[in-house]
């Protein structure tokens, strides 16, 4: 199974958040560091934001924060948001499966899924960024009137 490029993105944005420290990134100092493009950040951190987990304000002295909620959320859970409920494969399709009847795998695959989340369940973003993971990301990100 691979992650969308924007449930692999919220991770790291709510991991760069985490460990902030007092500063209050712009969405485009967040996708600068990350080297993304801007609107895929902006349009993550407006889910993200939308979900509770982020505080997004705008002007002078705006920028992101990590909401409590945010610091406590469950891996698994914002996985399974970003990923949506869908099948790993897609057995009703344009060309739908011969199979689709008496197939047993899309069963034991929906089961595997399940399993990735729930081993995700208890890992919250505050687990993600404890060491050695938090320093590491500090050493990412540029500070206010940094210039790379």
């Amino acid at each position: 199974m691979r992650l969308l490029r924007s449930t692999d993105l919220a991770l790291r944005v709510l991991m760069r958040l985490a460990v902030a420290a007092g500063t209050t990134p712009t969405t485009r100092q967040v996708a600068e560091d990350m080297d993304v493009p801007y609107t895929h950040t902006a349009k993550v951190v407006a889910e993200l934001q939308h979900l509770g987990l982020v505080d997004a304000r705008r002007g002078r002295g705006g920028g992101l924060t990590l909401t409590e909620r945010g610091r406590t959320a469950s891996v698994g859970a914002v996985v399974r948001t970003f990923e949506g409920d869908g099948d790993v494969v897609d057995c009703e399709g344009p060309t739908p499966c011969p199979l689709n009847s008496g197939c047993r795998l899309r069963g034991a695959l929906r089961r595997a899924q399940e399993s990735f989340f729930a081993a995700l369940d208890p890992v919250t973003v505050q687990d993600v960024v404890a060491d050695p993971t938090g320093p590491l990301l500090l050493g990412i990100s540029r500070g206010p009137g940094d210039n790379a």
